[in-house]
C-alpha cells in the first residue's frame, strides 16, 4: 500500500461521524426542496435572501421542515456569522456571550445572525434579554419554533420580527430528498445503495412529511441492506418494514399538531361528515392521543353543536366515554367511534351554547344586581314580613302550568332571550312551545 492511500486513510477515520440528515444539508436555495409557498419566485423571503435586505424573521412548523437549513442558507447567502443557540440548553448567560461576540464583529462592519432554535422554549425574560440588540441591528434575529408564536413568543418581539409558516413536505418532495441523498452523498455512492420507486414512495409516506426522519429511515435501511454479488446494497420492503415497524406518527399531545388534529375531528363532527371524523379521530388514536381525551371532547360537541335537536347525542357520548373506561383499549375505541359517528349524522344545534354565551356575558356585566322579591324563598316570619315571595305566582297552578307575564330576570334588566332554538330536530318542537308560551307573555 502507497504512503498517500495511508494518509488518506488515517484522515479519514479521524473524521468525526455526521448523520446522513446532517450531511445532506443543503448549501444554497437551489437545493433546498420544499417550502415554495415562501421561496418562490417573487416571493418576499426569497427575494430578500437573493438581494441581502435581511430583517428578522421566526421560522413556524413541523420538525424536519427545513428551519435549520434555511436559517443557515440566508447566513451564507449574505455572508453573515451564524450564531446558533438552543433555548432547551441557552440561557441568558448564553444570549449575552453571543451579543458580546455579535458586537465585536458589527465593530468590524460584519452582520451577525443569531439563531434560536425551539424559541418558545425560552421564558419572557429570556426574550426579553435580546430584544434590544435586534432593535439597534446588533444582530438579526431568525427563531425557529414548532409552536404557534401567538401563544409562545412574547408580544414584544413578535412586534420585531416577520413570521414564517413552513408546511410539512409533500410525499413527492421527500421523494426528491431521498434521492438526492443516494445520488449524491459520498457514503452511500460508496455503499452503492440503490432503491426502487415504490420502496421510496413508501419511506416517504412513513416519513410523515418530516424530511430528517425519512433520512434517518434511510440511513438505518442501509445499514440493514446487505450487500449483494454486485456489491450493491438493496433496500427491499421487508427492510424498510423492519426500519420503520416501531415508528411513532409525528404527534405531540401537547403541541400544535395534536390541537389541529382535534379541531379537525370536532369541525368534521359540526359540519355532518362522518367519514371525515372518523379519520381524524384514527389519526389522533394512531399518533398516540389518550382516548378517553377525545372521549371528554366529544361530549363537548354534544353539548355545543347538537345540544337540543337531538339530547340523545348527548348520552350516546356518555356511554362511550364509560365504555372505553370499562373496556380500554382497543375495545373501546370502538364506542367512541359510534358515538363520533351518530353526533355527525344528527341534527344540530348551537342555539344552547349561543344562549349559555349571552347568559354569561350578561351574568358578569350584572353580577350586582338584586334577586327579585317575588322570587326570593321566605323561610322565616322576617323574610315574610320584608316582601320575600310576595306576589309570586306557582306555575303548577296557573292554566297549562305557565304564569303568563310573569318575570323571572332582575327588575333592572327586562326580559332577555338568549335561547333562539333552530328548525331541526326536537328542536322544531321546542321552538313551536317557546313561541307559543312567550307570545302568551306578550299579552
Amino acid at each position: 500500500m502507497f504512503q498517500a492511500d495511508i494518509e488518506d486513510k488515517a484522515k479519514t477515520a479521524k473524521q468525526p461521524y455526521r448523520p446522513l440528515a446532517d450531511r445532506m444539508r443543503p448549501q444554497s436555495l437551489d437545493a433546498y426542496i420544499g417550502q415554495q409557498h415562501i421561496l418562490g419566485e417573487k416571493k418576499l423571503l426569497r427575494q430578500a435572501i437573493e438581494t441581502g435586505s435581511l430583517h428578522s424573521m421566526v421560522f413556524w412548523g413541523p420538525p424536519g421542515t427545513g428551519k435549520t437549513t434555511l436559517a443557515k442558507i440566508i447566513a451564507n447567502s449574505v455572508s453573515a456569522h451564524f450564531v446558533s443557540l438552543s433555548a432547551v440548553l441557552s440561557g441568558v448567560k448564553d444570549i449575552r456571550a453571543a451579543i458580546t461576540q455579535a458586537k465585536q464583529w458589527q465593530a468590524q462592519q460584519a452582520l451577525t445572525i443569531l439563531f434560536v432554535d425551539e424559541v418558545h422554549r425560552f421564558n419572557k425574560s429570556q426574550q426579553d434579554a435580546f430584544l434590544p440588540y435586534v432593535e439597534d441591528g446588533t444582530v438579526f434575529f431568525i427563531g425557529a419554533t414548532t409552536e404557534n408564536p401567538s401563544f409562545e413568543l412574547n408580544n414584544a418581539l413578535l412586534s420585531r420580527v416577520k413570521t414564517y409558516v413552513l408546511k410539512s413536505l409533500t410525499v413527492e418532495e421527500i421523494v426528491q430528498v431521498l434521492e438526492q441523498a443516494i445520488n449524491n452523498d459520498a457514503i452511500l455512492k460508496a455503499s452503492s445503495v440503490k432503491a426502487d420507486s415504490t420502496v421510496l414512495h413508501s419511506l416517504a409516506q412513513v416519513a410523515d412529511g418530516d424530511a430528517r426522519r425519512a433520512l434517518n429511515f434511510l440511513e438505518i435501511a442501509v445499514d440493514l441492506a446487505a450487500e449483494d454479488a454486485q456489491g450493491q446494497r438493496l433496500i427491499t420492503t421487508p427492510i424498510l418494514e423492519d426500519v420503520t415497524a416501531q415508528s411513532l406518527r409525528r404527534f405531540d399531545k401537547g403541541g400544535d399538531l395534536f390541537y389541529e388534529q382535534i379541531s379537525a375531528l370536532h369541525k368534521s363532527v359540526r359540519g355532518s361528515n362522518p367519514d371525515a371524523a372518523l379519520y381524524w379521530f384514527a389519526r389522533m388514536i394512531d399518533g398516540g392521543c389518550d382516548a378517553l381525551y377525545i372521549a371528554r371532547r366529544v361530549m363537548r360537541m354534544a353539548s355545543e353543536d347538537i345540544g337540543n335537536a337531538d339530547p340523545r347525542g348527548l348520552q350516546l357520548a356518555m356511554n362511550a366515554w364509560q365504555a372505553y373506561e370499562r373496556l380500554g383499549s382497543p375495545e373501546g375505541e370502538l364506542a367512541i367511534a359510534q358515538a363520533i359517528v351518530y353526533l355527525a349524522s344528527t341534527a344540530k344545534s348551537n342555539a344552547v351554547y349561543t344562549a349559555w354565551n349571552l347568559a354569561l356575558a350578561d351574568a358578569k356585566k350584572s353580577a350586582s344586581l338584586e334577586v327579585p322579591l317575588h322570587l326570593r324563598n321566605a323561610p322565616t316570619q322576617l323574610m315574610k314580613d320584608s316582601g320575600y315571595g310576595k306576589d309570586y305566582r306557582y306555575a303548577h297552578h296557573e292554566q297549562d302550568a305557565f304564569a303568563a307575564g310573569e318575570s323571572y330576570f332582575p327588575e333592572l334588566m327586562g326580559e332577555q332571550i338568549y335561547y333562539e332554538p333552530v328548525e331541526r330536530g326536537l328542536e322544531t318542537k321546542i321552538s313551536q312551545k317557546l313561541t307559543h308560551l312567550r307570545a302568551l307573555n306578550k299579552k
